[in-house]
């Protein structure tokens, strides 16, 4: 039977347990994989502890994005053959063996893309793509500023905003994660935790303030970095999980500024046709090299405890992924 981690209540990673599960029977329009990667993010430990905005039902097996190998299709299903390697996205059961998905929950994955470097792609990438292309409506030339530039939306950020023709300005907070976003595309590099930042920010950019700002961090960073924007500028919120900022509201009036939620999850479900179309854009990108992913470290299924630590820390320079042979 395959081994999946799994808790009849939320909690911290410890709460949980690996155990044997019957396989899934396989419904119509489904297609079962055999898991071989699925990527760790810090919202999939929010998540497993209970505490995102959105809880699923009990019991629960954390992760939301993984890649692995077609092992069998439902009658009824077209496009994918025993075989295949996809990459997939769920709310919740990827820290398992084995799934059974309905098949528009899959995409091939390309033949120049490994099956690890697939298991983190989708999620970031297509947040970070919405963001920036249908949010933020980021123009060649105009100044992006990626707070947490290092984290899986971040760096994706990083790559696309420098694709789209943007002058990049990352913040991280070591020396390792900056380095990283330099390689990943960015102009400069600036240290998140110092407290002159702004500053650096301001003049990194020519005594001139940016344009974009994309924030998956939240927290004492959101308001100096949306005083930080420009004429016109546009303040992309992607998370907090520094916690939930309080902006005053006459700094939008002020900047003729504009303060945007970004939700993926939501985009999906309200405009799946302009989503499946930002995938497929991302997708192609990546099998021309133009976008990939960076992974700092990968663990066995057995050490899913030490690996949810790892990514709930924030202290790696690229992506936790956990491997199931």
């Amino acid at each position: 039977m395959p081994r999946v981690v799994i808790a009849d209540q939320f909690g911290p990673p410890d709460v949980y347990s690996l155990v044997e599960r019957p396989a899934q029977p396989l419904q119509k329009g489904h297609v079962r994989i055999a898991i071989k990667a699925a990527g760790i993010s810090f919202v999939d430990v929010l998540t497993a502890k209970g505490e995102y905005q959105v809880k699923p039902p009990l019991p629960f097996i954390p992760g939301s994005e993984g890649a692995g190998i077609v092992t069998e299709v439902a009658e009824d299903v077209s496009g994918f053959a025993v075989g295949d390697h996809v990459v997939c996205s769920a709310w919740g059961g990827l820290f398992a063996e084995e799934i059974v998905l309905p098949q528009r929950a899959l995409r091939l994955v390309p033949d120049e893309m490994d099956l690890i470097s697939a298991a983190v792609f989708p999620v970031s990438y297509a947040t970070a793509w919405h963001a920036l292309v249908d949010r933020g409506h980021l123009k060649p030339g105009e100044t992006l500023l990626v707070l947490g530039a290092a984290g899986a939306t971040g760096l994706a950020a990083v790559q696309i905003g420098k694709h789209l023709g943007a002058r990049v300005i990352s913040l991280a907070s070591n020396a390792e994660k900056r380095a990283l976003t330099l390689v990943s595309g960015a102009d400069i590099a600036i240290d998140g935790r110092a407290e002159d930042w702004r500053d650096q920010v301001k003049h990194a950019n020519g005594d001139k303030p940016v344009d974009v700002v994309f924030d998956p961090v939240g927290g004492d960073m959101t308001d100096p970095a949306f005083r930080s924007l420009g004429w016109g500028g546009r303040h992309l919120i992607i998370g907090f999980p520094a916690g939930i900022a309080a902006l005053r509201t006459n700094l939008p009036l002020l900047k003729g500024a504009s303060l945007v939620g970004v939700d993926i999850r939501q985009f999906g479900i309200y405009e799946p046709e302009r989503s499946e179309a930002n995938r497929k854009t991302i997708f192609t990108l990546a099998a021309q090299g133009i976008l990939k992913p960076a992974i700092a470290a990968t663990y066995k299924l057995e050490s899913y405890i030490q690996a949810m630590e790892a990514a709930a820390a924030g202290q790696s320079a690229g992506r936790v992924v956990l491997v199931m042979d």
